[in-house]
């Protein structure tokens, strides 16, 4: 009877501590955090004189791509949480530039793609962030890590409809590049 009794309990104990299976996304390929650079760059993709760090950011901001609540394998968001919004960064009526937009994606190719897409993102009082062109793709361990480890790149160019500094300024679009976000506090 004893034997029973503890063959019931292992039983119970293997059942109640198995786990379940999480998958991921529709997107999990090309989804992540990426800290990027944000630089006005001519037609080639080369920054114009002053382009790097254009706005003034001073460095790396975080961006985020993930998948859209239909978990559609063909779209993902492009999100900066913000970070872009010019005219709240220098509290002066500039338009928005944050960007989070719906993208087509091709993960076989691991590229992205918008044309015009609504942008999203909050605006600055009344102006509200201008819709986007978006190109790029997700280079698999082409980017390094402070710490000299391999890390995904991310590169995409963006134009904006309306933008009111296009022609006048010199750039024909904004170049956004930068790694994956690692988890690991020493490449922070």
């Amino acid at each position: 009877m004893k034997k029973i009794i503890l063959f019931a309990t292992a039983l119970l104990v293997m059942v109640a501590c198995s786990k379940d299976e999480i998958g991921g996304t529709a997107t999990e390929s090309m989804a992540g955090q990426w800290y990027v650079n944000i630089d006005a760059v001519d037609e080639s993709g080369n920054p114009i004189e002053g382009g790097e760090d254009y706005f003034g950011l001073g460095g790396p901001i975080i961006m985020l791509t993930y998948n859209t609540t239909a978990n559609d394998p063909k779209e993902m968001w492009i999100d900066d949480l913000g970070q872009w919004n010019v005219g709240a960064m220098y509290n002066k009526p500039y338009p928005s530039y944050s960007i989070k937009a719906k993208v087509s994606i091709d993960q076989s190719t691991l590229t992205f793609k918008s044309n015009e897409a609504a942008n999203f993102a909050d605006g600055w009082g009344e102006l509200d962030a201008m819709p986007v062109t978006i190109d790029g793709k997700i280079l698999k361990g082409a980017g390094k890590q402070k710490n000299g480890s391999a890390a995904d790149s991310i590169v995409f160019y963006v134009s904006y409809k309306g933008d009111p500094w296009y022609p006048d300024d010199g750039y024909a679009k904004y170049k956004v590049s930068g790694i994956r976000y690692s988890g690991l506090e020493e490449n922070d």
